[in-house]
């Protein structure tokens, strides 16, 4: 793994959607930081992956499913000592219109994207409220802060969701909990298949790469960032400032 200045040395964190994607960046990322992983994803194949990587405690889960996760993260806190941190990067991008969406995918959406980040912050919250500088970190997007892209009504009203769930658990959890939004714009992973292109009004002009936002994940989840709570960090490679 790179060297780095171990900034995660100690801490012990959850990371959902860890399998591929970001959460699979973060992972390797929060590792080669120093900090001790349970990862959480419905992909066990993926799962075997990073864990070899990562030495994580991993665990097959999906983020909807209320029982498999309060198992997976109490048998993940017992191996770990406690959670320090969380970060919800499970998620789901549907595209299609209000009228080519019905009302079952609509739902499924939102129970992934934001019933599933608010299940597993609320499932590891007993251990975070005995930790010092406690963390949570929920993955947004750019439709979050400027949904003006067409055919993402369901993704975007969820990620609004996650946006506003994190600052209602800042204010609610301050001090000893902070809490932030990561919001990224297209990242190149699978989930962006059929619209890499898609980046004509992004100021830097291309994908971000998955290390990129897992920087932005490990400063908030740092203690660089301890006096940041409620904020929403853009990083959509210019997307929503103009």
């Amino acid at each position: 793994m790179q060297e780095t200045n171990k900034r995660l040395h100690d801490r012990r964190i959850v990371i959902t959607g860890a399998a591929s994607g970001i959460g699979q960046a973060t992972a390797r990322l929060f590792a080669a930081e120093g900090a001790a992983l349970t990862l959480l994803d419905r992909n066990a194949h993926g799962l075997q992956g990073i864990a070899r990587e990562t030495h994580a405690h991993v665990f097959e889960a999906d983020v909807t499913d209320e029982g498999a996760v309060a198992q997976s993260v109490e048998r993940g806190a017992t191996a770990m000592g406690g959670i320090d941190g969380v970060v919800n990067a499970a998620g789901v991008m549907l595209r299609g219109s209000v009228l080519g969406v019905d009302v079952v995918q609509w739902r499924r959406v939102l129970e992934i994207n934001l019933t599933g980040s608010y299940i597993v912050v609320r499932c590891c919250l007993p251990w975070l409220k005995q930790a010092a500088h406690a963390t949570i970190v929920n993955l947004g997007s750019g439709q979050s802060l400027l949904p003006n892209s067409p055919d993402r009504t369901a993704y975007s009203a969820s990620k609004g969701g996650v946006l506003n769930l994190t600052r209602a658990l800042a204010a609610e959890l301050a001090p000893s909990i902070r809490a932030n939004t990561v919001c990224p714009g297209l990242v190149d992973t699978p989930m962006a298949e059929g619209v890499q292109g898609n980046v004509g009004n992004y100021a830097l002009g291309r994908l971000a790469q998955p290390e990129e936002i897992a920087r932005a994940i490990l400063f908030l989840t740092s203690v660089e960032s301890s006096y940041i709570t409620g904020a929403a960090l853009a990083v959509d490679g210019g997307r929503s400032f103009h």
